[in-house]
Parts: structure tokens; sequence; C-alpha cells
């Protein structure tokens, strides 16, 4: 699927995360793919995968409901991803869903990037809403291409950029499930990795229905969620997001 660069220059993997039953995305992302990179399909899971527990009174407690078929499909499909790179030793990944418009001639720059080299071992290349950010890296490959560090919940899976280090990190840390994948992985202040981001986007997210489905959007109605332990424990969360933003100088 493309030409792949040479061994020297092509660092990165490319997975596309969809569903085996999504032909008509898998076509459509294939038509749009204009690049000499090579990339692949990952089959998303639709369950847990091995390895895997759930929790499901700590996803009560955080979300107030339980989570979709969707989220936990969505959630084990990442972490399968890394999962397999730690067990393959892959150096990098470039991991992307099948409904993203790409800016190819930057990722293939970013793909032949030792990324870890440069301090970096999570990159994400869309963010769903503004936070709190500090910029960390101008001109990153790309004249006016900024890498800032996001600090709260800008949410999605769209598209990002992995290390061996990071998988490793989220890998461990998002074994047992607690929360929708992407709420996990921008808790940089539990997992201690560095919550990195492209500004502008090198990915757009196509306007297609969603796979995860709206049931994610209903009131919070589980007790769980409404107790006076789950109420302190939002304090403490949001109390150590405050003290990562003042050692980042965003203040409080």
């Amino acid at each position: 699927m493309g030409q792949a660069l040479p061994e020297s220059a092509a660092r990165a993997e490319i997975v596309v995360v969809s569903l085996a039953s999504a032909d008509v995305r898998r076509a459509g992302f294939a038509a749009r793919a204009d690049t000499c990179l090579d990339w692949r399909f990952f089959d998303a899971c639709t369950g847990l995968a091995p390895g895997m527990a759930m929790d499901e009174l700590a996803v009560a407690r955080t979300k107030g409901r339980a989570m979709t078929g969707g989220e936990i499909g969505c959630y084990a499909s990442h972490w399968s991803i890394w999962h397999d790179m730690v067990e393959r030793g892959v150096p990098q990944t470039i991991v992307l869903e099948d409904d993203v418009v790409v800016d190819w001639r930057y990722l293939e720059r970013l793909a032949a990037t030792d990324l870890h080299g440069q301090g970096i071992d999570y990159l994400r290349l869309y963010a769903k809403r503004p936070t709190w950010s500090r910029t960390v890296r101008k001109d990153f490959l790309q004249h006016s291409r900024t890498v800032v560090e996001l600090i709260g919940l800008a949410y999605g899976t769209q598209g990002y950029a992995i290390t061996l280090a990071g998988a490793r990190r989220l890998m461990e840390h998002c074994r047992t499930v607690r929360r929708p994948i992407d709420d996990a992985m921008d808790r940089s202040w539990a997992h201690g990795l560095p919550n990195l981001a492209l500004f502008p986007a090198p990915i757009l997210e196509a306007t297609v229905a969603s796979n995860i489905g709206a049931a994610r959007f209903q009131p919070k109605a589980d007790p769980a969620y409404h107790s006076l332990r789950q109420k302190t424990w939002r304090h403490v969360e949001r109390a150590r997001m405050r003290l990562l933003k003042a050692r980042r100088g965003l203040g409080q």
C-alpha cells in the first residue's frame, strides 16, 4: 500500500485502525492515501484483548455510566497496537483511524524522524478540543509547525505517533480499563508521559458517522459518579492537573 521509503529513511510503521467490516471507510482511506509510505490496516477490536482487564466500578465512578461496546473496542485496539510494538520491539509507530484526511508530505517527514532521539515519545496529530498548552518546539520538521504540550483533556484518538518507550508506558498504565482510552491517554499527570501535540494538526477528522456511538454523551446517571468518594477524587484530580500546569509555567 504505497511504496516504502528506503530503510534508512522510514523509521515508523503506520497502522490504520479500522473495523474489518468497514469496506467503504477502508476504500475511502486508501483512495486518499497519496504517499510513498507503506501502511496497513489494523483490524479494530470488538471487545477486550488478551492481557487486559475491566474495572466496571471505576468506569461508573469516572464516567457515570457503563462504557459502550464501541468505546471498549476502541480502547482495546489502541492497547493492542502498543502491546504488539512491545512484543516485536517496534521503535516507532504512527497510528491513524480510518476517518482522517492526512497531510502525507508532513507525515513522510515525521515517519523518517527518530522521535525518541528528539525527546518525544508520544505526539498527538489531532485533538478534538482546546485545552491549556505551552510551546515546546517551534518549526518542527516544517516552518510554522509547532510542538505544544497539552495539559487537560483534549480527547480523540484520530492520530498520533508513539515510540517504543511511550508504548511501554501507556500499555502498562492502561492495562486495566477505568475510562475511555482518550481520557486515559490525556492524563499525563497520572502516567507521566507528556501529552505533546502538533499545531497546526497534520490530520483532520472527516465528517462521517462514528463507530463508537452517541450513547457516551448521555447524562451521568450512575450513583457511583455522584458519591462523596468520587467527588473527592475529582477534586484531587483537578489539583494534580493544576500542579502540573504550575510546574510548566501555565499558572493556576
